[in-house]
């Protein structure tokens, strides 16, 4: 299951007819992304500034080779809009949607995971995903990502992802990939999937992991950093201040029982030999420090 992009990915925006799809997915394909068709059953046969659209993802595919598909549809219709894309032959989906409902979410994933395990799904509620340079599938912003370097990014939060692109870029360190996972509950790809990789690939160097309280996916990423990394990893966890028991942004980002806190994150991670920032410029500081030491930049 892919999670790495590039200029051989063929991507059919869902939702591409729509204000948003349309926007992003023009501004996508002007960064360089291979944007070959949009969907839309009632707009078949027309196109969107060349774009072509097609009724189904199927005939998407059929047509373009289009291998992966960028989910721009409305909440209520992303669940039959993730098995679309699964059933028209994409390898990779990435769903941008907000606001998807959780027992939509996980009735989606675990069907992925029975029925079509070759599919990698990333999201919802997610920036998306962009390699400077190379592709970006998504709404992170292509300017503030530099191509070229020795970091790979993995985060839950979509706002903290750009900070830390912009933050190396200032840096004059480049970026090989950066994943936004997103904060719903039931997320398609994990912490651990995107670390594996970025272990995996011999371009990236270093990572830089940033997660945020809720949930445990933090503390089985320190498992699995202990365990299985050899390659330097660099944290922050957002919502160090965070009252317990509130709801604060994401879905997911729950404090419950004294489990999930910003604090008990930060000590599993430092424990499993991650270096972790006490804010988002510190974080980047210290991965700048990690670089140069290595000189890798």
């Amino acid at each position: 299951m892919a999670i790495f992009v590039d200029e051989t990915t063929k991507v059919v925006y869902q939702g591409l007819t729509g204000s948003q799809g349309r926007y992003y997915g023009l501004l996508n394909r002007d960064y360089g992304t291979n944007v070959v068709a949009g969907t839309n059953p009632r707009k078949a046969g027309t196109d969107v500034d060349g774009i072509p659209i097609f009724a189904s993802v199927a005939d998407a595919v059929a047509e373009t080779g289009a291998n992966a598909s960028c989910i721009f549809i409305p909440a209520p219709g992303v669940r039959d809009a993730v098995i679309e894309a699964a059933e028209g032959g994409v390898e990779f989906i990435v769903c941008i949607t907000e606001g998807v409902p959780a027992h939509d979410e996980a009735w989606f994933y675990n069907k992925l995971r029975r029925d079509f395990p070759s599919v990698r799904l990333l999201g919802p509620n997610c920036p998306g995903i962009i390699s400077p340079g190379k592709a970006n599938i998504g709404i992170t912003a292509g300017h503030i990502a530099k191509e070229g370097g020795p970091v790979g990014i993995v985060s839950r939060s979509g706002t903290l992802t750009y900070q830390a692109l912009y933050e190396l870029k200032l840096q004059d360190i480049g970026v090989t990939t950066c994943v936004g996972i997103g904060g719903d509950p039931v997320p398609g790809t994990s912490f651990i999937d995107c670390l594996e990789a970025f272990e995996a690939d011999p371009e990236t160097k270093a990572v830089m992991m940033i997660g945020e309280i809720g949930g445990s996916a933090e503390e089985e990423a320190a498992e699995f950093i202990a365990a299985k990394m050899t390659k330097p990893v660099v944290s922050y966890v957002a919502g160090v201040t965070a009252p317990a028991g509130k709801k604060m942004g994401h879905a997911g980002a729950i404090v419950s029982g004294g489990k999930g806190t910003a604090q008990a994150k930060m000590e599993a991670l430092e424990g499993a030999g991650v270096k972790v920032g006490n804010n988002p410029t510190e974080a980047g500081e210290l991965m700048v420090e990690v670089v140069r030491t290595h000189g890798w930049a």
